[in-house]
């Protein structure tokens, strides 16, 4: 047998391994952001409740009654209102940092397998991989955040800004060009990097810690604990940066895409500390990480068996 022949007879993940690995994470994201979008919703609500775009009145107070009010008011439907850009997101920010987390860890920092892997090599794949991950997905991200503040407006009786998805893109594109679609790029990334930081770090280095030091077996009760960990440390980590991040992505903005309330993440940052307090940069922290434990469950668990499904080795 020829060596063309013999590598087209190997089975498809063998054959593309990181085309196949970016297939299976994006689809593990969709998932677990189909099932959790509606806390999503409710943490975007929240995090821009007290800046000078959402006005003066404060509708809802805390994550129930934010998402109790949006159902009553909107209807239940308008809890997934912005879902298609966000599994749009994750079919490129999941999909590349997995990939990209992956090659690092295993050839470029050098893990070896049965070993333990040094604690600031996983930081570093984390963050490289987060940070890679969210610059491509950024377009995605903004139009996520805008569509979900749709229904908000819609409420005080201001005209919506786009008709669905692809006008949404055409919008910004028209109104800020290129450069428009990457507003927010900034604290996008620095969030990005600090959430799998959380996210990528934690879960690997917890799951190896009790495979090489526990009697547990590579199983989803090990993948559960695993990712429960990694969901908060995620959380703490990320909503700071989440908050900036919603609210620079969300002023409105001039013909040449330059924001209106904020000159920048750090801008940002140092308004809602001096305006509301050291502790605003932890609004939403509940449902971030009320979603962000729900979300990091059902996403390793379904990874890790869709992996093992197509033959693919654990994470």
């Amino acid at each position: 047998m020829s060596p063309a022949e013999e590598e087209s007879s190997l089975p498809l993940p063998e054959r593309w391994p990181r085309a196949s690995k970016f297939a299976l994470s994006a689809c593990a994201a969709a998932v677990a952001e189909l099932v959790t979008f509606p806390l999503d919703l409710t943490k975007t609500r929240l995090q821009v409740q007290g800046e000078a775009a959402a006005g003066p009145a404060v509708p809802y107070r805390g994550m129930l009654r934010t998402a109790a009010g949006i159902a009553q008011e909107e209807g239940v439907w308008k809890l997934w209102q912005g879902a298609t850009p966000a599994v749009y997101r994750h079919i490129v920010y999941t999909g590349v940092r997995m990939v990209t987390y992956e090659h690092l860890r295993d050839s470029v920092l050098g893990r070896a397998e049965g070993e333990s892997f040094p604690l600031w090599k996983a930081v570093v794949g984390g963050v490289s991989a987060g940070a890679i991950g969210q610059f491509f997905a950024s377009p995605t991200d903004l139009v996520k955040v805008q569509m979900q503040m749709e229904g908000k407006r819609k409420l005080e009786g201001k005209p919506l800004r786009f008709r669905g998805v692809h006008h949404a893109f055409l919008k910004i594109l028209s109104e800020g060009g290129v450069r428009g679609l990457w507003a927010g790029w900034v604290p996008n990334v620095q969030r990005a990097a600090l959430v799998n930081m959380g996210d990528l770090t934690t879960y690997d280095t917890v799951k190896h810690f009790l495979l090489l030091n526990t009697t547990l077996v590579d199983n989803s009760v090990t993948h559960s604990v695993s990712s429960v960990c990694s969901g908060l440390v995620a959380a703490v980590l990320g909503t700071p940066a989440d908050v900036v991040k919603t609210r620079v992505m969300n002023q409105p903005r001039d013909k040449q895409g330059r924001g209106l309330l904020y000159k920048s993440s750090m801008d940002c940052l140092i308004q809602t500390v001096q305006g509301e307090g050291l502790m605003s940069l932890y609004k939403g922290f509940i449902p971030t990480w009320m979603r962000m434990a729900p979300w990091s469950l059902v996403f390793w668990l379904t990874y890790e068996q869709i992996r093992r499904l197509c033959g693919v080795t654990s994470f």
